[in-house]
């Protein structure tokens, strides 16, 4: 059994690495509730429709990287490979689509069969939020503000980004992409032959292709704002304002689209130079058309995710456990008397931990070596005083303290 290792494109969360997952995830718990949005939690897995409705069938991510399986009851189940599909589920199952707007954040593991490399696993974890509801760009452009903060909170301000795009209304997209689809296939044999498949599958996928040959097509492809109707073009001009005023910088960058009809106007990426190609931490946008193919009304709502392995990898400074309190006991009574003592320090919210193995030596080496701020120390003396002698270990300063004022004294030097 000792040659067991994580299957392939995963990792333990563990010490560091640990720290600095939970880091990000509160960070970004804390400013959410700043914005009125509360947490949700759906199932690991899902009926398969939920996923390969929204995605769509011919979607790399369906038809590619899920993890599917039947399980003993015959049922196609998947393991969730992104989490907005599953909120607005779990939005028509609990019978909230009359509820508006839902301000929504959630996060967990998500599993997509991909290549491993640095920042992208196979189990990797999210965290997003979706404003379900959101009836104008103000709503957006305050939801992509709300992401921005997060990532300040986190120190990365300097180190990401904002791309921002519009992808106009579904009657703007239908014109591009007629316009598109005849481009590509009077090029189409300058087509990567995935490319190829998509020109007849799903045309617009073809912008997201990494192939060389495709690419230099893309360079003098229609232009998606040459087909914005006014609709649009006021959406898309009320979007730039209100991040203006919300204090948002970006840079427009039209090469941002999604592949499905559902998406619609505000599209926009989060993106560094520091994790090589893996290069969007946080990315989102509008979908309309969502609600409506899990069973809903059809609802406007605005989105995103971000990668938390990324965001760990990013942070300057790797969050240190509080200092905690080692206890030292000499004696068999002296033992019991330190374990009630510990039970108090830790009911005041302190970190309190008993040192019973080896020598007085030998324990207060494993105690100055743990990073503990002090050293509680009794023995009989101290038992039939009702005191403890409590030793700074940064001034090496030691003082009498009575049982009863300790909790006390040790939540003051830390105020």
């Amino acid at each position: 059994m000792s040659g067991l290792q994580p299957p392939r494109g995963t990792h333990d969360l563990i010490g560091e690495t640990m720290r600095r997952h939970q880091h990000v995830v509160e960070t970004a718990r804390r400013v959410l509730r700043t914005y009125g949005f509360e947490e949700w939690s759906t199932p690991i897995f899902e009926d398969t429709r939920v996923f390969s409705r929204t995605l769509g069938e011919t979607s790399d991510v369906v038809s590619k990287e899920m993890y599917t399986f039947e399980d003993r009851g015959g049922e196609s189940i998947t393991l969730r490979p992104e989490g907005t599909a599953a909120i607005c589920r779990a939005l028509v199952t609990n019978g909230l689509t009359q509820s508006l707007p839902q301000k929504v954040f959630y996060h967990g593991p998500m599993f997509r069969y991909e290549r491993p490399q640095k920042g992208r696993y196979r189990q990797f974890h999210q965290i997003g939020a979706e404003l379900i509801g959101a009836e104008s760009p103000l709503r957006d452009a305050e939801t992509i503000a709300m992401a921005q903060d997060i990532l300040r909170e986190l120190g990365l301000g300097d180190h990401v980004t904002l791309e921002l795009n519009t992808l106009g209304d579904l009657a703007s997209r239908q014109a591009w992409r007629e316009a598109l689809v005849a481009y590509f296939r009077d090029h189409a044999d300058a087509l990567s032959e995935e490319s190829r498949i998509r020109l007849e599958a799903n045309p617009l996928r073809i912008l997201d292709s990494k192939s060389e040959q495709d690419r230099k097509l893309l360079d003098d492809a229609p232009a998606f704002a040459d087909y914005l109707n006014d609709d649009s073009r006021q959406f898309w001009d009320g979007l730039r304002s209100s991040l203006q005023a919300f204090g948002v910088d970006f840079v427009e960058n039209p090469r941002i689209v999604r592949g499905l009809d559902y998406y619609s106007h505000t599209a926009f990426e989060f993106v560094t130079s520091k994790l090589g190609a893996q290069g969007t931490v946080l990315a989102g946008g509008r979908y309309e058309g969502l609600v409506e193919q899990m069973g809903g009304p059809a609802i406007p709502a605005i989105g995103w995710a971000g990668g938390i392995e990324r965001l760990a990898m990013l942070l300057d400074s790797v969050p240190e456990l509080p200092a905690g309190i080692a206890l030292v006991p000499m004696g068999d009574e002296a033992v019991l008397k330190a374990a009630s003592i510990a039970r108090a320090l830790r009911s005041a919210g302190l970190r309190a931990e008993i040192e019973t193995r080896g020598n007085m030596k030998k324990r207060m080496e494993r105690v100055v070596k743990s990073g503990a701020s002090h050293a509680i120390v009794l023995g009989d003396e101290e038992i039939a005083k009702d005191v403890v002698q409590l030793r700074d270990l940064s001034s090496r300063e030691q003082q009498e303290v009575p049982v009863v004022d300790l909790a006390r004294v040790l939540s003051a030097g830390r105020a």
